[in-house]
């Protein structure tokens, strides 16, 4: 299972191969043939695929050709990726198997695998994509090594603290939004002063890893995939704060990524949305002050892992709304909430 439960790896043998299938919630949504353990075919027996079972690697794909010894369970050990969409199977601490997180069943893009040879429907070579693959594993290696090792979330967390601080003044309650998973998050509350007449919550901890698939959005991802989240508001901050309950773990739970002009629906009857008003969305902008309203904190400047942490903003938005955003994107909506007087501050 990944730190973030959210994805399990299964390593199946069957007596002639084993294969490595990656699960979500739905089932299986990724997978590689990983070892032949009997003489390899000349070609894919289809009455084994139209059985159920996992496929033999033909002869001319295999780096094994007459079959290798059964793998030893107490051998292997899986490594996620920092974003927990993607895993590395390790054999005696080399890698033997990788299903990152752009494999995908339904688009026919396997995993790898060290004992193919090239690219079959079942696998492709893991030599040929070691360059780019083997940095991503030890990376992953050294940040679960980093998040296991004492005082490290304590660190971290000091670091967001200060820079919260130097933007937003000193802090008044903090509440863990956590829940005891990872990744660990909180919320600090900043209240307001004699130039800001409002308060700010913002979560410490959604920055300290990755985002899920964001490296899967083109250029530009590295910029995109640390966030912290915060909203401005005269409510009463532990009411407010309840919003962070569902949000902080979001993008780990659901396997997504949050971005600038994002709108997501409540999981809930519109009654319990923590906001109000009528709201069962949320909204999430980068610059709120594309709204009506006071100015803005500067949030910019706080990196981490030599990535920059963007903080975006919570808006709370009807279904209406959301679905204009979905339809016509999310700058149309901000433009009729504009027109609307509809302060990014939530009263």
């Amino acid at each position: 299972m990944s730190p973030y439960g959210s994805r399990r790896l299964v390593v199946e043998y069957d007596g002639a191969t084993t294969a490595a299938y990656l699960h979500d919630k739905s089932g299986v949504i990724a997978a590689t043939w990983v070892a032949n353990h009997l003489e390899a075919p000349q070609k894919v027996d289809a009455a084994r695929l139209d059985a159920g079972q996992a496929p033999e690697m033909p002869a001319e794909h295999t780096r094994t050709p007459t079959g290798r010894p059964a793998l030893e369970p107490d051998a292997l050990r899986a490594v996620w990726l920092e974003e927990g969409d993607g895993v590395a199977l390790l054999e005696h601490d080399r890698p033997l198997a990788v299903i990152p997180g752009w494999s995908s069943l339904a688009k026919g893009m396997p995993g790898y695998a060290r004992d193919i040879i090239g690219q079959t429907p079942f696998g492709w070579s893991l030599d040929d994509a070691l360059e780019g693959l083997g940095p991503r594993i030890a990376q992953a290696e050294a940040f679960w090594g980093w998040r296991s090792s004492p005082g490290a979330w304590a660190s971290f967390q000091q670091g967001v603290l200060g820079h919260l601080l130097a933007r937003l003044g000193p802090g008044g309650q903090y509440w863990d939004v956590g829940g005891g998973k990872m990744p660990a998050v909180g919320v600090s509350e900043r209240p307001p002063t004699p130039r800001r007449p409002f308060t700010v919550l913002s979560t410490v901890g959604m920055s300290c890893q990755r985002m899920p698939v964001v490296e899967q959005t083109g250029e530009g991802a590295a910029g995109r995939s640390r966030i912290e989240l915060a909203l401005a508001t005269t409510m009463p901050s532990a009411s407010a704060a309840r919003i962070f309950l569902w949000l902080a773990q979001y993008p780990w739970r659901e396997m997504t990524w949050l971005g600038a002009g994002h709108s997501i629906p409540w999981y809930h009857e519109p009654s319990t949305f923590p906001l109000g008003g009528g709201n069962e969305a949320v909204l999430l902008l980068d610059d709120p002050t594309r709204l009506p309203g006071p100015e803005g904190p500067k949030m910019s400047g706080y990196t981490v892992g030599e990535e920059p942490v963007r903080w975006l903003w919570i808006v709370p938005i009807g279904e209406r709304e959301r679905r204009l955003a979905r339809e016509r994107g999310s700058a149309s909506l901000i433009t009729q909430l504009a027109a609307q007087r509809r302060s990014w501050v939530i009263s």
